[in-house]
């Protein structure tokens, strides 16, 4: 890879990434008798993207060849954040609104976390704009989401 440049596909698509919550705050607009299932599809949505960060430092790490353990903690975090914040509302009549404002939160945060695991991807020009932008934009759906969702 190129490193002086970010190549054209992850700036669209991930553009795109921020299209479903986008798309679940307008199906609560349209109707609001979608806000429950649109508000857990965005919600699942947006952990399934904090996992895909992780998977993204895991595979930072093994690029590195580094045998420390907590750059592979690091990573393997945000997929155990994801499922531990759907927990409560999915099994116990937790809050999906905690659930969601919480996610959105972390997700704000995890460019933070390129910082100290991303050697690699701290080379590639355009990179840490881009994470900030896409993280602050999904984050932020996912907080609307979650001032939206039904107590």
């Amino acid at each position: 890879m190129n490193h002086t440049r970010l190549p054209r596909p992850p700036l669209v698509l991930g553009a795109a990434g921020v299209l479903p919550p986008l798309a679940c705050v307008g199906l609560t607009l349209v109707d609001p008798a979608l806000t429950l299932p649109a508000t857990i599809g965005g919600g699942l949505y947006a952990a399934l993207i904090l996992s895909f960060l992780g998977g993204m430092w895991w595979m930072e790490a093994l690029l590195r060849r580094d045998d420390r353990s907590w750059p592979y903690l690091v990573a393997v975090l945000p997929s155990l954040i994801g499922w531990a914040l759907f927990l409560p509302p999915l099994l116990a009549g937790g809050s999906i609104r905690v659930a969601l404002i919480l996610l959105g939160l972390v997700i704000m945060v995890t460019p933070l976390a390129d910082l100290r695991v991303g050697d690699a991807m701290r080379a590639i020009a355009g990179w840490a704009g881009l994470r900030w932008a896409l993280s602050l934009g999904l984050g932020s759906l996912t907080l609307v989401l979650g001032l939206i969702a039904p107590r």
